[in-house]
């Protein structure tokens, strides 16, 4: 059979297929005299000969692949005859209705459409300034406790789409973790680098390996407890077994009691660190990248990305091994380790343009939302999303711009069906490998190919209006489509101040280590001071103030826990010098970091000091314009003009009061903080507003002002049921350590019977801090001391 198609520029395209009995179709296109063959799952891609042979489905796809590039006129008839001449009995007619851009859009249409979805995932995803800020505080944190790590032997790093700078619910944390001691070598005569008597010489292996595997062969003495229980004999040689190493890395985690739920998922140990999922994977490094990436780098090279700069940091930092191995056949060979790209697949994230980076994050809803949708075990997956995007970016020649956004997205997606229909997709490294093979190791996952092969053919009939099955997505164009937009402000759109500064308080928030050793805090300190040294942008700057906060912070709750007893002179100096470090944490952190220095005055026995430290910090939190949960965006922007983004920090926003449960804060709060322990929380979260009324009612009564401390009751009372719905002082996750504490401070003042009911209404409310036994535990005590004053009462008015 023969088909001839006329393009809309004038070109002809004679497309000849042969039908044989079993079924299947040969396809070849002839184009201004030349012969192309479409490349198949089991063939590579050739510039002459006959084609490879098709299923009529894989036939379909290749056909509209070839035809869109080209762009057929709206009514384009193809008639399709047989080969030699005779027209066949069951000769057909297709009727095609298809535009250049392969979209339902007309060109302006398409162009508006892809800058109200570009302003709609800004929003959704972030802007260029909020990716930013995620991406250097992140990274500050690590090259802060990097040190600290270095000092245990260890080295950490971020990885997956958290680390790249995305917010979704479902991004999880991933970090892999090695042991710096470990040294990995790709060929033998390296071992002379290195110290055999005190680090581990680990030989690499890709010889005999599937691409994109390697094996590890053990060179050293066996002295590394964890490597010495993973090894196996295999030719007369000693390897590191996947399957080993996974399990001692798993009962190893497992140690870890602020994990919960921890169980194995591939390489990687999964757990849940309070309500966030993460994913640990213990791995070895190596500095130098496998010889099998000669491809990538003359292509990296050929084709100008990633940037020069970019290309040479990549190869500075080398890759990891995780332990995993492939699936071609039916058992996993426990002597293949995975090389892993992460750092590198890092990189090439943070070089990419805002358009990429959006049309990454759409790949990924669209997979999730509408690919993935109704399937429990999906053959895709957001690496393999990441993959086809590099691929496009660097060989695509594509206009990465947001007016071209749903272009952008299209050719992606055709990109990813080629793959797919395939049955190859080519590791962006390694090509050689084929990231498909592991999916399709049997006949089960070979007819879910098929599936997802009849799903992507659907959605690309339907065009770029495929988007609209995702209610994300949906709700994106909806809501800014029918917008007048001015492509200026497009490229330039940013948010305001006020939403810009709660992206940094988020971020930074989590800026806080409990340093139990004097040495790492000391670490800790110096590498605060080294950076400090640095030119850093301004939100590394703001990162580095926060991180210098907590540091002394931390640091200043610790000195008196490792100091032994010492005499008045000594003891005045420790004392001076907390005292400095917690004024110094006040100056650089958020106006609520001041009530550290209020804890402290108030364990000392300091309360005059400690109820003026605490008078100051609530005229602070009570200002209209306060940055704590939430703010009136107009009126915060109006009155932040013009101020640094220091200032604001130092004088407008306030966070969460973090009391870490190693450490002894206060008195009152021991109980919550052992059974807050006990139950997997590391730390207790309080409002800033109720941990100042708590220590001014505190504070009162030990001073004997009782009517004062009354007075600071009624504010804490009040506090509890404030909600104007923009200045939210108690946030519901907080509503059950706040609770505890008005119960707490009610029963010092001696109002048993209110505090009972604040302990009832504590262990109803949502478990954050985990300190309903501490709840359940007060109400006990309370109601034993009410049956005590009955039989007391009873005595006595039987002695009367």
């Amino acid at each position: 059979m023969g088909v001839t198609i006329t393009s809309t520029l004038g070109q002809k395209i004679d497309i000849h297929v042969s039908c044989h009995l079993t079924k299947k179709i040969r396809l070849t296109e002839t184009k201004s005299g030349g012969a192309y063959a479409i490349p198949s799952a089991s063939a590579s891609v050739s510039a002459s000969g006959p084609g490879p042979y098709f299923t009529k489905l894989a036939w379909m796809v290749c056909l509209m692949i070839l035809i869109h590039p080209i762009g057929l006129s709206a009514e384009s008839e193809l008639k399709v005859s047989d080969a030699g001449g005779a027209v066949p009995t069951c000769a057909f007619y297709h009727h095609i209705t298809l535009t250049k851009s392969d979209t339902i859009f007309s060109m302006s249409e398409n162009s508006r459409m892809s800058e109200a979805l570009y302003l709609g995932l800004c929003h959704k995803i972030g802007t260029p300034k909020e990716v930013t800020i995620r991406r250097e505080v992140m990274d500050m944190d690590e090259r802060l406790k990097e040190p600290v790590d270095m000092q245990k032997g260890d080295k950490k790093m971020k990885s997956g789409s958290f680390r790249e700078g995305f917010r979704f619910e479902s991004s999880d944390i991933d970090t892999m973790h090695w042991c710096i001691n470990h040294k990995l070598i790709t060929d033998i005569s390296q071992s002379s680098l290195y110290d055999r008597s005190k680090q581990s010489i680990i030989l690499v292996e890709d010889s005999d390996t599937p691409p994109g595997f390697v094996r590890l062969q053990f060179l050293t003495s066996k002295q590394d407890e964890h490597i010495e229980s993973c090894i196996i004999p295999f030719d007369n040689l000693m390897y590191i077994s996947t399957a080993k190493w996974r399990q001692i890395m798993l009962a190893w985690i497992s140690g870890y009691v602020l994990l919960k739920n921890i169980k194995s998922h591939g390489p990687c140990a999964n757990s849940f660190l309070g309500n966030v999922e993460t994913d640990l994977a213990p791995c070895f490094h190596c500095s130098t990248f496998s010889r099998l990436t000669c491809h990538w780098k003359r292509r990296c090279i050929q084709f100008n990305w990633p940037p020069y700069h970019v290309f040479n940091d990549i190869l500075k930092h080398g890759c990891h091994f995780v332990a995993v191995g492939s699936k071609l056949l039916d058992d996993e060979n426990e002597l293949e380790w995975r090389i892993s790209f992460s750092r590198a697949e890092q990189k090439l994230v943070y070089s990419m343009n805002h358009t990429q980076f959006l049309c990454y994050g759409l790949l990924k809803i669209f997979m999730k939302e509408v690919i993935n949708r109704d399937r429990e075990d999906a053959f895709l997956c957001s690496y393999f999303m990441k993959t086809t995007l590099f691929w496009l970016i660097q060989i695509g020649h594509v206009t990465w711009y947001p007016t071209n956004l749903l272009d952008c997205f299209w050719k992606c997606f055709k990109l990813l069906l080629n793959f797919v229909n395939r049955g190859v997709l080519p590791n962006f490294f390694i090509p050689q490998n084929n990231m498909f093979a592991n999916k399709l190791a049997t006949m089960e996952e070979t007819r879910a190919r098929y599936s997802l092969l009849e799903q992507l053919i659907g959605y690309y009939e339907n065009g770029v209006s495929c988007l609209l099955q995702s209610t994300t997505l949906r709700t994106i164009i909806e809501s800014t489509c029918n917008r007048y937009v001015r492509s200026e402000l497009v490229v330039g759109y940013e948010k305001s101040a006020a939403e810009i500064d709660s992206c940094i308080k988020r971020e930074t928030w989590s800026f806080s280590y409990c340093l139990k050793d004097i040495e790492k805090c000391y670490s800790y300190l110096k590498a605060i001071l080294r950076f400090s040294q640095l030119f850093l942008t301004e939100y590394q700057t703001i990162a580095l103030q926060r991180c210098t906060a907590n540091g002394l912070i931390d640091v200043a709750f610790l000195l008196p826990t490792i100091s032994p007893v010492c005499a008045n002179r000594k003891a005045y100096k420790s004392d001076r010098l907390i005292c400095n470090m917690l004024k110094l944490a006040g100056r650089l952190g958020v106006v609520s970091d001041y009530l550290y220095l209020a804890l402290h005055y108030y364990r000392t026995g300091r309360f005059k000091k400690a109820l003026w430290v605490t008078a100051l910090v609530t005229s602070k939190l009570a200002q209209p314009n306060l940055l704590y949960t939430s703010v009136d965006n107009e009126q915060y922007n109006e009155f932040v003009a013009g101020w640094s983004l220091s200032r604001r920090m130092m004088n407008i926003w306030a966070e969460t009061i973090v009391l870490h449960n190693s450490v002894n804060y206060i008195e009152e709060l021991k109980l919550e903080r052992n059974v807050s322990g006990a139950n997997g929380r590391d730390a207790l979260f309080i409002p800033p507003r109720v941990l100042a009324d708590m220590l001014c009612v505190l504070c009162h009564y030990k001073l004997g002002d009782f009517s004062q401390g009354v007075r600071s009751l009624m504010h804490l009372i009040v506090l509890q049921a404030e909600d104007d719905r923009i200045h939210v002082h108690v946030p519901l996750c907080f509503r059950d350590i706040s609770l505890q504490i008005l119960g707490i401070c009610q029963e010092i003042v001696g109002d048993l019977t209110l505090a009972l009911k604040c302990y009832e209404v504590s262990q109803l409310q949502d478990p954050f801090n985990q300190i309903q036994r501490a709840s359940q535990y007060r109400i006990l005590l309370i109601k034993f001391q009410f049956g005590l004053n009955r039989l007391t009462q009873n005595l006595i008015s039987q002695l009367v």
